[in-house]
């Protein structure tokens, strides 16, 4: 594992035999003459370099990458193109310049992802993740170096290089070809990659959202802040799309980012959760299990403590208000009605919500109290141990809400129906059918409730 560890410093140190290389006609004259002039150059001269000369040098490094496979001189130029992008990211235009419509940019790197050691794949991968975002963009995507991809010369379109990227990533998530680094490089390149469609449609496809959620946990290191930044920035690009926000949907990413959230004071870390909230909370089933998640008493405590950024305060506000607006939704007496009579008891936001009860309690006594018969029936029929439980739960609430609660659900003869399940295998049944048969009895004396 010794070449693994190896640092940009040490490689740049390398002297490479190029003249040998020209004798064999690897590389040119001209070639040797770039190289010559750019190496062991102060940062400054070498601006002035790629500033004045910038295509011919991709070019060199480029065609020394696709001919020459000797380990110490590949390591070499990947270390030159690294150090070159790190000065300046913007420098990852040149590999789209006009004057190489004939080079195929993308393929050398593309192909050392899977070759050699740690030290090739990780320069290759970071090298890749830069040039592909930096690409021109067009209406269909399929573009080649930014040049449209219509001449004889063969050319490595980008879907493929995206779609050999996420693979390459999903690779390394599942299992790292460096112990400490190789997950982290794979996040940090899908942070910038999944900005593009395309590559979020790769990933889903490569089944590759699974692999980002066991990383969502609290963290206390710089390396697994900067980590959990990362994947949650990824599951944020993530929630602009439909069929990812599928996944997210029914995995374990909401809970988890809801305990990441409750305790991280690291404020880049709880603007793209809360981004990432807002994002979802419109979608599907998500407002109503924010709101089960106890996300609502969350944010109230997150707008206490003294944040500097603006976006956050934003974000947090706007969400503090979806979410208000969710919990009226989820507690119309609509949707309870629906709930009731396909007898899906669970235990949605609205059964626990004291302003549910006071508000829709008049509405309960329509149809001559239809729902509560359909309680009732529940109590006598279901076998679901969680229906029962809620079922019995709104008849004590209904008691406590109603002016005459005790007495209508008496006269259904809910009583009996009650008590029998007070013997019930399921805990959660007998400690609220317990609470109902106590409410019926409130007020009224012990002894009477031992006839009973």
């Amino acid at each position: 594992m010794a070449q693994a560890e190896l640092t940009a410093e040490q490689v740049l140190k390398r002297d490479i035999p190029w003249e040998t290389y020209m004798m064999t006609k690897l590389i040119s004259g001209t070639d040797l003459q770039l190289l010559r002039r750019y190496e062991n150059r102060s940062e400054s001269y070498r601006a002035q370099l790629l500033d004045d000369d910038g295509p011919a040098y991709v070019r060199v490094f480029v065609r020394i990458l696709r001919d020459i496979f000797k380990e110490e001189t590949v390591e070499y130029v990947l270390a030159l193109i690294d150090e070159l992008l790190t000065a300046n990211p913007k420098r990852a235009r040149l590999f789209h310049d006009k004057s190489l419509a004939n080079e195929d940019t993308y393929e050398p790197f593309l192909r050392l992802l899977w070759k050699g050691n740690w030290y090739i794949q990780e320069k290759s991968c970071k090298i890749l993740a830069l040039i592909v975002s930096a690409r021109p963009k067009t209406q269909d995507g399929i573009t080649a170096n930014g040049q449209a991809s219509n001449s004889k010369s063969k050319v490595t379109f980008i879907d493929d290089v995206l779609k050999g990227l996420v693979e390459w990533l999903c690779a390394q998530l599942k299992k790292p070809s460096h112990p400490s680094r190789g997950v982290p490089t794979a996040i940090s390149c899908l942070a910038t990659l999944l900005r593009e469609p395309v590559v979020r449609s790769s990933f889903v496809q490569a089944d590759g959202v699974k692999l980002l959620i066991p990383l969502i946990s609290p963290a206390s290191t710089l390396q697994s802040i900067q980590l959990l930044y990362e994947t949650c920035l990824c599951v944020w690009l993530l929630s602009y799309y439909e069929p990812a926000i599928e996944y997210l949907a029914t995995s374990r990413t909401l809970p988890r980012l809801i305990e990441v959230v409750k305790s991280s004071t690291k404020e880049k870390v709880v603007r793209v959760i809360v981004l990432t909230f807002r994002n979802l909370l419109a979608k599907g089933t998500f407002g109503a299990q924010m709101v089960d998640l106890g996300l609502p008493q969350i944010v109230q405590s997150l707008k206490a403590q003294a944040w500097s950024d603006e976006d956050l305060l934003e974000a947090l506000n706007q969400l503090e208000e979806g979410l208000r607006d969710n919990i009226k939704k989820l507690s119309s007496f609509d949707k309870y009605k629906q709930e009731a009579l396909l007898g899906h008891l669970d235990w949605s936001p609205m059964h626990k919500d004291p302003i549910f009860w006071r508000e829709n309690i008049n509405n309960f006594e329509e149809n001559d109290f239809q729902i509560l018969r359909v309680l009732i029936t529940i109590l006598d029929t279901s076998s679901d141990p969680r229906a029962l439980a809620v079922a019995c739960f709104d008849l004590s609430q209904f008691i406590q809400h109603h002016p005459a609660g005790r007495i209508v659900v008496t006269d259904l003869k809910a009583k009996e129906r009650a008590m029998k399940l007070m013997n019930h295998e399921n805990a959660e049944v007998t400690k609220n059918a317990l609470l109902c048969i106590q409410r019926l009895f409130l007020g009224a004396k012990y002894a009477s409730f031992l006839q009973a």
